[in-house]
């Protein structure tokens, strides 16, 4: 059952290109993709959210899946991330909340809940350590198929991380 489902994995820092990722989205889409998995975290996960909101607007068999890590997860953010958090929450299809609060391993949790429900991965990195990276390896690893956003970074070119 993983072979129709997306997620999402990228830094918080993302160049938000709106067409690139609506293109991809749409030949998910045609390709029998029907759900997609947020991490909810800032940056790309939460831009990814929306972008498959503004595709559920045009295929109502779109479901958006936000998978939080931890009730609360919002809290850290800025008060505008906080706002658009709430209101992708507010639209998603399902919610998945993996730990009731916050402990060291939480976003490791979520990564891999991620990277083992979804037959594809889409990705945001720019090189740098942590879990992005850690999710590309993982799913790389898993053998998911990826589908990388940065042309600057390809996520073969760097080591396995060591973070977790």
């Amino acid at each position: 059952m993983l072979e129709n489902r997306v997620a999402f994995t990228g830094h918080r820092n993302y160049p938000y290109d709106a067409a690139r990722l609506k293109a991809v989205l749409e030949k998910l889409y045609t390709s029998g993709n029907r759900i997609f998995m947020s991490g909810m975290a800032v940056g790309f996960d939460l831009a990814a959210a929306e972008a498959v909101l503004a595709l559920r607007a045009q295929h109502a068999d779109v479901v958006l899946m936000a998978v939080i890590p931890f009730r609360g997860q919002e809290e850290r953010f800025s008060p505008k991330d906080q706002e658009r958090f709430h209101q992708i929450l507010e639209k998603a299809d399902e919610r998945v909340l993996l730990a009731e609060r916050y402990h060291p391993d939480v976003y490791r949790v979520r990564n891999n809940f991620l990277v083992d429900h979804a037959a594809t991965i889409v990705s945001w990195y720019d090189g740098h350590e942590g879990g992005t990276r850690y999710t590309i390896h993982r799913a790389l690893k898993l053998r998911r198929r990826l589908i990388h956003l940065n042309p600057a970074t390809p996520p073969d070119a760097y080591p396995p991380p060591t973070l977790f």
